[in-house]
């Protein structure tokens, strides 16, 4: 509730509750996600709008073994309970079936550490067609010089090929996370374009909610974007008597 707390005073309108499944640990099962209600009874009011901060769910799967992708193929009916399903792989053979097969929102990536394999273009520009989004996990950058290192240099070996289809994750710890423009700064360090780090805490968050609402229906999701109009479109609405006015 603290974490959750911390992110409605910083200015982040969405936050996702993540239950994290870790085969190493012990075997676990997919529960059911936890209410919002059952947290907060009233959810409170994004700072500097009017609009009430939205709390999603998330299913995080660790996983070290093909079989352990057997999961989220399985229909359990709690994955469905889940807004957002990611996954951690672990090796370049799971990243690539992350990729290309499974039915996922998010393709996570570790930075604490050198990576044992290459992003290949391949498997990323499939996940990418497939409208999945890779994410970096930014608190280690701020923790340790040595993860920094590792976390910087992961993150520009993605961003050559991914072309800026990136998400950002936060610890579940208060003091480790920031505002959405401290985040975007750090994608500057990571490779990313000052267009392309702003849309990885905003509208590349909210394609991947839609490609999970997406996922859930097994239709399809249509919403509105209001696009600018141009000042060559508006020109040629002006009739051709006030033209001529203007002109002459």
């Amino acid at each position: 509730q603290n974490t959750l707390i911390v992110c409605f005073s910083v200015g982040y309108s969405a936050v996702a509750l993540n239950h994290v499944i870790d085969f190493k640990e012990k075997k676990q099962e997919i529960i059911k996600p936890v209410s919002p209600s059952e947290l907060f009874p009233s959810l409170p009011i994004v700072q500097g709008t009017s609009k009430r901060i939205k709390v999603l769910t998330r299913l995080t799967l660790v996983v070290t073994d093909p079989s352990h992708c057997n999961l989220l193929r399985s229909t359990s009916a709690n994955i469905r309970l889940y807004d957002i399903i990611a996954v951690f792989p672990k090796t370049e053979k799971l990243f690539h079936i992350a990729c290309t097969t499974l039915d996922v929102d998010l393709v996570c990536i570790n930075v604490t550490e050198k990576l044992p394999f290459y992003f290949r273009r391949p498997p990323v520009n499939m996940a990418i067609d497939r409208g999945i989004y890779f994410e970096l996990l930014y608190t280690p950058a701020i923790k340790d010089s040595t993860m920094r290192r590792y976390t910087i240099s992961n993150a520009i070996s993605l961003m050559q090929i991914c072309k800026g289809k990136v998400s950002s994750q936060s610890e579940n710890k208060p003091l480790e996370l920031r505002g959405p423009y401290d985040v975007a700064n750090l994608g500057l360090l990571f490779g990313l374009s000052e267009s392309e780090a702003k849309a990885a805490v905003s509208t590349n968050c909210r394609a991947t909610m839609l490609h999970g609402e997406t996922r859930k229906t097994a239709c399809g999701v249509v919403y509105t974007v209001k696009k600018p109009r141009k000042v060559e479109e508006e020109e040629t609405t002006v009739p051709a008597c006030k033209k001529a006015k203007t002109q002459a």
